[in-house]
């Protein structure tokens, strides 16, 4: 079997056998198979997609090129969650702890920054000294312990997905929706959680721009959950505006320390809220999801949660000093709050462009194994739907650069779009589909 054919097969329409799909993901995750023809079998695809079984076949194969991960020995039932990327999405750093104060095991493999989303790992990093690579048996020593991890995708799980993760992030095919499915899948499936929450983004900031696409990502991904005995619920969010107001890694640590305080802002606490209550309702400590979401919230108010996440930053070695104090963590030399030039209200968002800011900054990667800057970022003032008046503020910039600062401003506030009219707030959530419909 020659790659070089692989890829002329796709690049024409034509399905691949299990076989061809399987030859692939081996070659690439061994080494046999170069950069640039993995390139160009994503960009391929990313041009003519996957059947179903194509689709399934990729999955299982990357999570079959390294270790099935097997926790029943340290916890009887484990949750996760996912989210398909989105602008200010720091929602793992309230719900994980969250929802293991709540008595509910979780083990969390995260990823790193891809395109205009940032990453949960990126985050947790502006913490000093927080270890995000754990080894499968420190994953599971620790989730014995504390009941709670959240690291980056180990070695030896799904190691295919984890050289392509990056491969993508640099090749302009992020938002192929059988490549989206593929790596998630393969990450959940090969990480041994019992239950799976996806939290699958639409919008301007989401790698799914339309309710149709986010609808047949969610359906594919809880399809192939429950084809591999998962239990799976995914929840349609929208990612037409950041979630919350932070966009950046050290001021996104800070607000969700804010939100594990009881605070916060409130479209971030509320989706958090739903997040948790559907992983405790889908495991079943919860009855229904409304009574998951009220858990949560006592888990909360109770202050369990913020002392779960304070172990779980210990337990990974990170300073609990700055998280104490968020304060001390990495601050931007430039602070420049950027205001309205113009009174009317707030009628949309180019999150992708609010997100591509923040890279611009230093925040995000723009090409493979590139360093972040954990201070920089933009905090936003107005949601959609806010009445503006002329010189309010918009948002305020984090740079470390003026030239990178200036053109911020500029991409910013090209990113907001106004109205004379009164324009309504846009929703939190719009669909939620379970296992067996």
């Amino acid at each position: 079997m020659r790659m070089v054919e692989l890829i002329e097969k796709k690049r024409d329409g034509k399905a691949l056998s299990t076989e061809e799909v399987t030859f692939f993901i081996d070659g690439y995750a061994s080494g046999a198979l170069p950069d640039y023809q993995a390139a160009a079998f994503l960009m391929a695809v990313m041009w003519r997609g996957m059947s179903d079984r194509e689709t399934r076949d990729m999955t299982l194969a990357m999570a079959r090129s390294g270790e099935m991960l097997d926790l029943s020995d340290v916890a009887a039932f484990v949750v996760d969650k996912h989210s398909t990327g989105g602008v200010g999405d720091k929602v793992s750093l309230v719900v994980a702890p969250l929802v293991a104060a709540a008595g509910l095991p979780v083990g969390k493999m995260s990823g790193r920054g891809l395109g205009f989303s940032g990453g949960t790992l990126d985050k947790l990093e502006s913490i000093p000294g927080f270890r995000t690579d754990l080894s499968v048996a420190e994953f599971k020593a620790q989730l014995q312990d504390i009941g709670i991890v959240l690291t980056g995708q180990s070695a030896n799980l799904a190691p295919a997905d984890g050289k392509l993760y990056a491969l993508r992030d640099v090749t302009g095919t992020v938002p192929s929706l059988p490549l989206i499915v593929g790596s998630i899948m393969s990450k959940k499936i090969a990480a041994g959680a019992d239950a799976i929450v996806l939290d699958v983004k639409v919008g301007t900031g989401a790698f799914m721009r339309n309710l149709d696409d986010a609808r047949a990502l969610a359906e594919g991904m809880v399809r192939i959950g429950e084809e591999v005995g998962r239990k799976v619920t995914a929840q349609i969010s929208d990612m037409n505006q950041p979630l919350g107001w932070a966009v950046g890694n050290s001021i996104e640590v800070q607000e969700a320390i804010e939100t594990l305080h009881g605070g916060g802002p409130e479209d971030f606490r509320k989706h958090c809220e739903v997040i948790a209550g559907e992983m405790l309702h889908l495991s079943g400590h919860a009855a229904s999801l409304d009574m998951g979401i009220a858990l949560a919230q006592e888990t909360i108010a109770s202050g369990a949660a913020w002392e779960k996440f304070r172990q779980l930053i210990a337990a990974q070695g990170g300073d609990v000093a700055f998280v104490d104090a968020p304060d001390r963590l990495p601050t931007a030399r430039l602070v420049e709050v950027v205001r309205a030039p113009r009174a009317g209200y707030l009628a949309g968002t180019e999150a992708d462009a609010i997100g591509m800011t923040v890279v611009g900054l230093g925040g995000g990667r723009e090409k493979k194994g590139a360093p972040i800057d954990h201070a920089v970022g933009l905090r936003m003032h107005v949601k959609v739907g806010d009445r503006v008046e002329a010189d309010q503020p918009l948002f305020t910039l984090y740079a470390n650069d003026a030239a990178r600062r200036d053109e911020a401003i500029t991409r910013g506030l090209d990113a907001l779009h106004f109205s004379e009219h009164p324009v309504d707030p846009l929703p939190l959530f719009y669909e939620r589909i379970v296992s067996g419909t």
